[in-house]
């Protein structure tokens, strides 16, 4: 009999900033398609409730701390899952943020901070669990990034160089890893609701970004967990140095005038 697809029984998967928000809702896609899932988080009391609230549904769903993203700390996390579980299927690189500035505000501790969270931390990374998998002649590296990567918003530019960064990144790893059974892919989140948090889910905001939203709503946190649910899974076996944009069409209409027109708002 042929299994369900998007089946993960037996897969071992690492998500970053697995917490809260897209990166819980990853989790929980992961988990529930059976796969084994470390979460690798800043607050780990956060991680933890997610992982026991998983547990009680006869998930598989442990938790490390993600404190560090220089290279060899970075190395040793992956390798000691790796080690743990005996195999290593799946990292999805979730954690990512901006310290917003303006271009004249900028300044080399908040680019550095960008550059280290979002991209340097997907090389490193994508480096450390490339040996494990090329062993077992399969993987799956995923990041989460971000439209930001092709249009603009003030105060962002160096956010949007950094997913700029992470879209070439994710095209050039897969090229090289092709061969070795490895595909490396991404997913590009626009406007996601996050309830109680950030200043774009805040009611007076969300409803001038909806407006503006071909689909007239903003994502939710699953919207982008069952894009990575796919890539994640034997049946993007043919799918590598991609992003898929997530984001109602947002990206579409050439102003927000087009919308507007359209839809005689």
């Amino acid at each position: 009999m042929q299994a369900p697809p998007f089946n993960l029984d037996g897969r071992v998967a690492i998500v970053t900033g697995g917490g809260r928000g897209i990166g819980a809702a990853i989790v929980t896609r992961l988990a529930q398609a059976g796969a084994t899932v470390v979460i690798a988080n800043r607050t780990l009391d956060v991680a933890e409730a997610l992982a026991r609230e998983l547990a009680a549904d006869g998930r598989s769903v442990h938790c490390i701390p993600f404190d560090r993203l220089d290279r060899s700390s970075l190395r040793a996390m992956v390798d000691g899952v790796a080690a743990k579980y005996d195999r290593l299927d799946i990292v999805v690189h979730n954690a990512g943020g901006c310290p917003w500035a303006s271009l004249e505000e900028l300044d080399e501790a908040k680019l550095d901070e960008t550059l280290a969270l979002n991209l340097n931390a997907s090389i490193w990374l994508a480096q450390a669990a490339a040996p494990h998998m090329r062993a077992a002649r399969f993987g799956r590296i995923l990041i989460t990034s971000s439209v930001s990567a092709r249009v603009a918003m003030g105060g962002g530019a160096h956010y949007s160089a950094a997913k700029a960064g992470v879209n070439a990144f994710i095209r050039g790893a897969a090229f090289e890893l092709a061969r070795a059974g490895i595909t490396v892919n991404g997913v590009e989140a626009g406007f996601i609701e996050k309830p109680g948090r950030g200043t774009m889910s805040a009611p007076e905001n969300k409803a001038k970004l909806e407006r503006f939203i071909p689909m007239g709503r903003m994502g939710s946190a699953d919207d982008i967990a069952c894009a990575m649910l796919y890539l994640a899974s034997t049946e993007a076996r043919y799918v590598t140095g991609q992003t898929i944009v997530v984001d109602g069409g947002s990206t579409l209409p050439e102003t927000g005038f087009a919308v507007e027109r359209q839809w005689r708002l």
